[in-house]
């Protein structure tokens, strides 16, 4: 049985495996099916040119209304109801059910 094995395992590698063409093929490199497509940006990029913005800071308005709609969030969960004060330019008044 091993030897069965064994020799459809070589069978199996003489199909999929490239055969050589000589005694010792050493160094013998195939030359290339396609050309490499030309370089598509050959000039130099300006950094100057663009203001180093990162997109993901927030300024510190934008920080504290996240910060407050993260602990409404969390009193949420506790059950506590701190909704926002004006509901569509209406003043809400405290308390009241909303």
């Amino acid at each position: 049985m091993l030897d069965l094995t064994v020799r459809l395992l070589a069978r199996m590698l003489s199909i999929c495996t490239p055969r050589p063409r000589g005694r010792h093929r050493v160094g013998a490199v195939p030359a290339l099916r396609f050309t490499p497509p030309p370089p598509r940006f050959t000039e130099l990029l300006d950094g100057t040119a663009s203001a180093l913005v990162r997109p993901y800071l927030l300024t510190p308005d934008e920080r504290r209304h996240q910060r407050d709609r993260r602990r409404a969030l969390y009193l949420a969960t506790l059950g506590i109801d701190v909704g926002p004060d004006h509901i569509h330019g209406i003043p809400v008044p405290v308390g009241a059910p909303r």
